[in-house]
């Protein structure tokens, strides 16, 4: 392996990174949003409140996701691995 391949081995394991982690990250936000933005209108301060509604969103999107992530995990360890036994 060359110095390039590496590179682009890292770069791909970037972007798989960003393409599993980023949907989620963002709804997760998203969601910590409104509910701070309902918090703040009703004055209700529960630690619990912000918390449950991320962790349902979180694993509903597991759920629906999972399978997609393990795929593209799945062709990147392929990948590597073909790339490293030419």
């Amino acid at each position: 392996m060359d110095q390039n391949q590496i590179i682009d081995i890292l770069r791909e394991g970037i972007w798989v990174a960003l393409k599993i982690g980023g949907p989620m990250l963002i709804a997760s936000m998203a969601v910590g949003v409104l509910v701070a933005i309902f918090q703040a209108a009703t004055q209700i301060h529960e630690q619990t409140l912000s918390f449950i509604p991320k962790l349902l969103l979180i694993i509903a999107f597991l759920l629906l996701a999972g399978p997609w992530m393990l795929d593209t995990v799945q062709d990147f360890t392929r990948m590597i691995f073909t790339q490293m036994i030419a």
